[in-house]
């Protein structure tokens, strides 16, 4: 009902259009097909802001740079921006980490749009997010973030395409198209999309993708050099008897597993389109999509007897359809008036390794969104709506390590701002009403039953201030609560995927946390600056943290609250050196870092070290050569039964060539990603122990638009 009342909202915001200003493509938009979205500012904001004024740090990742980041996960993608890491569960199931918080804490985001998929509860799930077809990604933190729930209390990544058309086409036809290739996994990728203006202020899109990938080279050996001596010793042990229908495990064999990444490989492809009605006053368009995918997920390879040891993949698949309208006010009361709606079907299975499936996830929700931006008054605007969630999840299978459950959520949120020229305000306030209900099966007594219920109430309130046009500082602060995840509240078994026993709390309360955050921000001619230091202090956080037990032959992770603090820092600068020719020398660099504690406990699970990158590059017009070096410090900060991650040094190395320089539709990208061949392990991974990070890869990506 509450949809259908959305969709009403839907007629009745178009049937206003008469009195409304013209318009002819959406704020969101970009000024043409063959020209990008202006980089200085972020549209994930109910209010499009100019990046200067934004009162926290962000990243806005399109264009070239976009070309050469991409990879076959969102998390890898965007892994070289500041403040950003990544899951790093082999190369298909990375997720974005954001100032050392991962999960539920980070909200994935699709034009505005959840994306109703269950990559929040476990690292082992992939994001349904195409890098492909994107055109631009934003990473946003900071007081515009808690619009879209309290889950984006770590920060909020929106994937921007235009499967449902926001402008028209100059040309009869318009098509974008990418193709890929890497050699350290043999990746061979391609998308591509076609936009056809119809009469009346039609246009249709088409879009699809495909990739395919073969197990990762690494540098050196999967398991690290004390799990490897584990693996060795167990080697030299009377061998237990194998169970019935399973070999006896090969532990030399496991110490030895080197150059290959297994059971790494994937396969994935997507297909959609798109209707959009563009007007004088506004616009309305659908979009349907479907994404199938399966992949295999790192081995935790046994190294002691009685450990259990398998190699599961995903074959995950999912339709959506997507609503969106925004329609023009009369400009004394409202500016624009604008709806998304999203619904999901969403399905994986975790395969055995006959083929056969072990555990099934089951997944359907929708979301929706109505938001009111006011006229604007002076120095004053700002923005009002309403958002609307709701999903059913289920797993089915022997190891089922969740009850069948709902989770029920709305949200009421305004953003306002003051605009004094040199002197800014935002003042953001939220209000969220979530209701979680396990309905476990008569046979799954380790589950509890019954339900859950919070009110959750977020507020934030900043300011900035020019010190010059060219350089600004500001100041914000927050208070956010969030509900505890059906993942985090009703976990109680093994789980394949992940290869670990996780186990819930029901009695979680909600967790609190209030943060500070200054920023620092100056451009000109030939740099530009940014800086930003956070610190959050967080009442009954909730963490998962190895125990030291183990159950059915797997270690248990256990979900925990406490109080915790997190605090940290992102430098990221450019500064042409010097201009020869049509070109110029440019050195960039970036430093992030993060500290987080836990109180009465120590360092918490799985945070990011110190980074240091730096690149020097010679920019023209036809082509960009640019090199890097990123040092990543060593992690010694860990919590119990964690262990150690040393650092590591990469050196990469890119080349851009636009053979009719930057306004043509031809483009190529080649790189040379850890040209030395390092054994990298990143300290935000699950698997860091088993899974190195890609080794030597050599990557050509050519994209063409006309």
């Amino acid at each position: 009902m509450q949809f259908q009342f959305l969709a009403g909202c839907a007629l009745a915001v178009l049937g206003i259009s008469t009195a409304a200003h013209a318009q002819t493509a959406s704020d969101d938009a970009a000024d043409g097909y063959h020209q990008a979205a202006r980089s200085d500012i972020i549209v994930t904001g109910i209010l499009p802001t100019r990046r200067q004024d934004m009162l926290s740090s962000v990243a806005v990742v399109e264009g070239k740079d976009l070309t050469q980041a991409i990879r076959p996960s969102i998390g890898e993608t965007l892994e070289h921006q500041p403040g950003v890491s990544a899951t790093s569960f082999g190369p298909s199931a990375s997720r974005p980490v954001l100032r050392g918080l991962q999960g539920e804490r980070v909200k994935m985001l699709t034009n505005s749009l959840s994306t109703v998929d269950v990559s929040n509860t476990s690292v082992d799930h992939a994001v349904v997010v195409n890098p492909l077809l994107a055109e631009r990604i934003e990473v946003l933190r900071g007081p515009q973030s808690l619009l879209y729930g309290s889950s984006a209390i770590g920060g909020v990544v929106n994937v921007i395409d235009k499967r449902i058309p926001t402008a028209i086409p100059d040309e009869p036809v318009h098509v974008d198209a990418i193709g890929t290739y890497g050699s350290a996994a043999d990746e061979r990728s391609g998308a591509a999309s076609v936009d056809v203006p119809l009469s009346g202020g039609w246009v249709a899109h088409a879009d699809g993708s495909y990739l395919k990938s073969d197990d990762v080279r690494i540098g050196g050996h999967a398991l690290t050099p004390a799990l490897r001596a584990e693996a060795l010793a167990s080697s030299l042990l009377p061998a237990e008897p194998a169970e019935e229908g399973e070999e006896a495990i090969d532990f030399a064999g496991n110490a030895a597993v080197k150059g290959k990444l297994p059971n790494s490989a994937a396969k994935t492809w997507t297909a959609g389109g798109g209707i959009a009605y563009i007007g004088d006053t506004g616009n309305i368009g659908i979009s349907y999509d479907h994404y199938d995918s399966l992949y295999g997920v790192p081995i935790r390879f046994a190294t002691q007897p009685g450990q259990e040891q398998e190699a599961p993949r995903l074959s995950m698949k999912q339709d959506s359809v997507n609503l969106r309208a925004e329609v023009n006010g009369d400009g004394n009361v409202l500016d624009k008036v604008s709806l998304r709606l999203g619904y999901a079907d969403y399905t994986h299975a975790e395969l055995e390794e006959d083929g056969s499936v072990g555990t099934a996830f089951y997944s359907k929700g929708m979301e929706g969104r109505l938001e009111l931006t006011q006229a604007k008054h002076g120095a004053w605007r700002g923005a009002t709506g309403v958002q609307l969630f709701n999903r059913d999840f289920n797993v089915i299978g022997e190891e089922a390590f969740l009850p069948k459950n709902s989770t029920t959520q709305v949200g009421v949120f305004t953003l306002q701002q003051l605009d004094y020229g040199a002197l800014k305000f935002e003042l953001g306030g939220r209000y969220e009403h979530t209701s979680l209900t396990a309905n476990p099966l008569e046979d799954q007594e380790q589950f509890f039953a019954g339900k859950r219920s919070f009110d959750a109430f977020s507020g934030s309130v900043g300011a900035s201030y020019g010190l010059t046009d060219s350089w600004r500082i500001g100041l914000n602060l927050s208070h956010t609560e969030r509900a505890p995840a059906a993942e985090e509240l009703f976990a109680n078994g093994p789980h394949a995927g992940t290869q670990a026993y996780e186990v819930g709390n029901p009695d979680f309360n909600l967790e609190k946390a209030n943060s500070v955050e200054a920023i620092l921000r100056g451009s000109g001619d030939n740099y530009s600056f940014e800086a930003s230091a956070y610190h959050t202090w967080f009442s009954n956080f909730i963490y998962e943290d190895l125990t030291g037990e183990e159950e059915d032959g797997l270690p248990v992770y256990a979900f925990n609250q406490a109080d915790a603090r997190y605090y940290g820092f992102e430098v990221q600068g450019s500064l042409t050196l010097a201009k020869l020719g049509d070109g110029k020398i440019v050195a960039d660099g970036l430093a992030d870092y993060v500290h987080a504690n836990v109180k009465s406990v120590g360092p918490a699970p799985r945070i990011p070290p110190l980074r240091l990158l730096g690149g020097l590059a010679y920019q023209a017009t036809k082509f960009d050569l640019r090199g890097e070096v990123e040092r990543v410090s060593k992690q010694d900060r860990v919590a119990e039964f964690e262990t150690t991650t040393p650092g590591y040094t990469m050196v990469n190395a890119e080349l851009n060539v636009r053979p009719w320089g930057k306004e043509r539709p031809l483009s190529f990208a080649l790189s040379a990603n850890n040209i030395f061949d390092v054994v990298a392990r990143r300290a935000s991974s699950f698997l860091k122990d088993y899974a190195p990070l890609t080794g030597r890869d050599i990557r050509v990506t050519a994209r063409v638009s006309f």
